[in-house]
């Protein structure tokens, strides 16, 4: 069938660009906010829970961890039951159902808010990556570019997400900021369910399909086998990005908030605006290093997955050493606050390592997963970025009882040596994709 195709990519493509940018102003909305809630005094103006920063920084990583982790039964449940595109808006309406309970204010309704976000998220993010694979034929080469802007779409909901929800939440209501998500994810639907001639014959039920039963039953070969290998240690890979990278939701949130000199020409700038960073910096350089590595593999350098995840781990690195610097500026130099400049510097580092290694990564699994487990590996992927989340919570708590500038130093230092391990293995590990990844970047 032939696509209809807009900026030289199929329309479908946009449909679920703008689906994914609603489900992640939800997500990042309830990132930017939730530990600041949890540990916002019980009385007051706009009172919080009054919690503890060990203990939100715990119940931050639980929920981060969960909200991936229920990928693997997300992603199950498309393929086997009930297909892709099913699956995705069940999630979004799971998610709208989540952030309007959260809107109540009652620890009940809380707890059962979250629980619904994630059961949403774990049906939706698997399978609407998946589907963004699936508009493209094998050896397409505008695959990776297409990730490229899809991840784009995901940037603008994280940008604008702390804004919005970040200023209602933070500065008028926090259950105000909860319901304002759910609005953007009912908007994020609308366009699916407007969308979906576009997506015909894209992630529909199993049954639909007459190869079904015959691709399911079909054993791996051993290419496939090794392919997996390769996928597993990707798996690995990320898990120690992620714990790096989603420092930012918790601890460095608390950090920015309790500690950092946020005061610009006599304003004050609030704890969650600074989690839009992240984005703004995917959004303006988003083309630019694609741009690069592109034209670093023209250059005839090596441009692999795995060597790129390397790099993106490394750089993540240099980004904790700029967070040393505050904490040194703070713990040796007895500065009252640390400067503002700092976690400005981090947020930027932390942004080129994850566009070397994120969109990178979805894309990766989309040539590498057999048939059979598409949406299961897209699941097994978020599931481990859901450990890493976990883990960021721990490095969080720890950094609480030992203080930021060790764990910050010995963040780093892990980073920088776990990536440069990958480089040196890095033609090694590319012989086992047997070719899955020529394509990329042409």
């Amino acid at each position: 069938m032939q696509q209809k195709t807009l900026f030289g990519h199929p329309i479908g493509l946009f449909i679920l660009f703008f689906t994914e940018l609603w489900e992640r102003f939800s997500f990042y909305g309830m990132r930017a906010i939730l530990v600041l809630y949890l540990t916002a005094a019980a009385t007051g103006d706009n009172p919080g829970l009054g919690w503890d920063n060990a203990s939100a920084l715990e119940l931050y990583g639980t929920y981060t961890m969960f909200v991936y982790l229920m990928s693997i039964p997300g992603g199950i449940l498309a393929d086997r039951w009930l297909g892709q595109k099913k699956s995705v808006m069940l999630g979004g309406l799971l998610i709208i159902l989540g952030q309007f309970v959260l809107a109540i204010d009652s620890i009940t309704a809380f707890y059962t808010g979250l629980v619904l976000i994630i059961s949403g998220v774990g049906a939706l993010k698997p399978n609407i990556s998946t589907m963004v694979g699936g508009l493209y034929r094998a050896g397409d080469i505008r695959r990776d570019s297409g990730f490229t802007i899809f991840y784009i779409g995901i940037n603008i909901g994280a940008f604008s997400a702390p804004l919005l929800v970040g200023y209602f939440g933070e500065v008028i209501d926090w259950h105000l900021g909860f319901s304002l998500a759910g609005f953007g994810m009912i908007l994020g639907q609308i366009v699916y369910v407007w969308g979906g001639k576009y997506l015909q014959g894209i992630g529909e039920s199993p049954k639909r399909s007459a190869e079904h039963k015959e691709v399911m039953a079909k054993p791996l070969s051993k290419i496939e086998k090794e392919r997996m290998v390769v996928l597993l240690l990707s798996f690995l890979i990320m898990i120690v990005f992620w714990a790096a990278y989603e420092q930012a939701g918790g601890f460095m949130n608390l950090y920015a908030k309790q500690v950092v000199d946020r005061e610009v020409f006599g304003y004050e700038i609030p704890a969650s605006f600074l989690q839009s960073l992240h984005a703004f910096y995917v959004i303006i350089l988003g083309v630019p290093m694609a741009a690069f590595w592109l034209w670093w593999k023209r250059k005839g350098y090596e441009a692999s997955a795995i060597f790129k995840m390397g790099f993106g781990t490394i750089v993540m690195g240099l980004g904790f050493m700029a967070l040393v610097g505050a904490a040194y500026e703070v713990s040796v130099m007895a500065l009252e606050k640390a400067s503002l400049y700092w976690l400005l510097l981090s947020y930027l580092l932390h942004v080129v390592g994850e566009l070397s290694s994120s969109p990178v990564a979805l894309s990766f699994i989309t040539k590498l997963a057999p048939a059979k487990y598409a949406s299961f590996s897209m699941g097994a992927y978020f599931a481990v970025t859901g450990l890493g989340n976990k883990l960021a919570g721990i490095i969080g708590e720890q950094a609480e009882k030992s203080g930021p500038l060790e764990v910050f130093l010995g963040v780093s230092i892990f980073c920088f040596l776990f990536g440069a391990l990958l480089l040196v293995f890095v033609k090694r590990l590319k012989l086992l994709t047997h070719g899955a990844e020529e394509d990329t970047d042409e």
